[in-house]
């Protein structure tokens, strides 16, 4: 005898359910048995009893963390798949990616010592992926690249991360930076780990100053918290094993030291107030014109000031050869 489609739909519904909560619960278990490593071990506690020395007493973490996520951003275009066209972000489209992979984490830098305001994952609200963590920063706070590597793009996206640049690492994962209120770096640029690239900002979709940090294999977004423990200013191993089955968890993500951590940072970096910033895609600078100073290049006066050299030739009626003069004066927009 035949079942009936809505009976057949809520058998299948049923069995998906089932299915979802067996996975949901060996997940558990396995990340109940992570343990950190003995190297790490001592600076851990290390950081921990320094954040215990504030005497910030929270009775309710959990609550806390809550209120901290309630003005969550809404989620960043992927730069690796939507609205690019020809010039997609994503190099690796087509290429076959190993389903694991050992990656050495152990030469790094924090890209910023804000904490998480919006975490990693899917959101609701907005049916989409937020493929990275959110950061607490100032307008006009330092970023830094997280490891070595090579700058790859710095870029402009006004429907979602504003100004952002994207480095490859030597160790094969990139990072996004995104939101950012001026470049520091330019493309083809080699930095280390802890080198300044960028300064924070609130350009895009963005409701106010924040930092959005993607970490990258092969375009696969990971979450960063799988990587990096933000509430202890570290990474969780020297290796991080990329996984296809399980890139997207957190590891030891713990709520209750991500709130003391944003707690104690709230005391030491009160905020400042900030204008929002107009995210035309004209520059960072309230500056509209700029005064050429020795040393000077094309190249180091846009990336300075948020503009591409094309731009800067064509409003000042120049071209990339022009030998550029101290004091003379160049349009930025």
């Amino acid at each position: 005898m035949f079942l009936s489609r809505s009976k057949l739909l809520k058998s299948s519904v049923t069995a998906a359910f089932v299915a979802a909560a067996s996975l949901i619960s060996a997940f558990a278990e396995e990340t109940a048995a992570i343990r950190l490593p003995g190297q790490h071990l001592q600076q851990h506690g290390d950081l921990l009893a320094n954040q215990g020395n504030t005497n910030i007493q929270l009775d309710n973490a959990t609550k806390y963390l809550e209120g901290l996520f309630s003005d969550e951003e809404e989620p960043e275009f992927d730069i690796y798949t939507e609205g690019w066209d020809s010039q997609t972000v994503n190099c690796y489209s087509g290429v076959a990616v190993p389903q694991t992979a050992a990656i050495d984490v152990s030469k790094y830098a924090m890209p910023h010592p804000g904490y998480i305001t919006s975490p990693y994952g899917y959101r609701r609200r907005w049916r989409r992926m937020h493929k990275g963590v959110d950061l607490k920063v100032n307008v006009g706070d330092t970023i830094r690249a997280a490891f070595d590597g090579k700058v790859r793009l710095t870029k402009f996206e006004r429907r979602g991360y504003g100004y952002y640049v994207v480095v490859r690492h030597t160790n094969d994962l990139e990072t996004v930076y995104g939101h950012l209120s001026k470049f520091l770096v330019e493309p083809d640029q080699y930095v280390k780990a802890g080198d300044p690239i960028a300064l924070g900002g609130n350009t895009g979709r963005s409701t106010g100053p924040h930092l959005h940090f993607e970490t990258r294999y092969m375009g696969y977004a990971i979450n960063p918290c799988a990587i990096f423990d933000f509430a202890n200013q570290t990474t969780h191993t020297d290796i991080f094993t990329f996984d296809k089955a399980t890139y997207q968890n957190a590891r030891n993500f713990s709520p209750k030291a991500n709130a003391e951590y944003a707690a104690k940072y709230r005391i030491d970096n009160p905020p400042k107030p900030y204008v929002r910033e107009k995210s035309s895609g004209s520059g960072s600078s309230s500056s509209t014109v700029y005064r050429v100073k020795k040393g000077d290049t094309l190249g180091r006066i846009a990336s300075r000031n948020g503009t591409t050299v094309a731009k800067l030739c064509r409003l000042n009626g120049i071209t990339t050869t022009t030998t550029l003069r101290i004091n003379q004066k160049l349009k930025l927009r």
